[in-house]
């Protein structure tokens, strides 16, 4: 079982910074991968950036150049940082992690808010 908790959203303007935490807990063996998904209201869950126990990175095309995902040496923390935040960045954000077997993220935290004004 894995643990997730995430922390640091929040209200921001337009080319603001956030930085978002995420606590993990439980059997290391099952976040090899961990991601940053984001929900809007009225459309489907999407993943905003991934990394593997390896720190090897991968990032959505709306968030190349802006954020930025990373984890502790533990990997007891995973963080994103994002810049120049856009108001199309506002939702829900969730952390995410899945074993090496499997292809579909099976561990969630409960979400943060993130809001983006202009």
């Amino acid at each position: 079982q894995v643990q997730l908790a995430e922390s640091g959203g929040g209200s921001v303007e337009a080319g603001g910074s956030l930085r978002l935490s995420c606590a993990v807990s439980g059997d290391a063996g099952s976040t090899y991968y961990m991601a940053w998904f984001r929900q809007v209201p009225g459309k489907e869950r999407e993943g905003v950036a991934f990394i593997n126990k390896y720190s090897t990175t991968t990032y959505a095309d709306s968030a190349k150049g802006r954020f930025s995902i990373s984890q502790d040496n533990a990997r007891s923390n995973m963080y994103l940082q994002m810049n120049n935040l856009r108001p199309a960045d506002t939702g829900i954000y969730y952390c995410a992690a899945r074993d090496y077997g499997n292809i579909n993220y099976h561990y969630w935290g409960q979400g943060t808010q993130v809001t983006v004004s202009t």
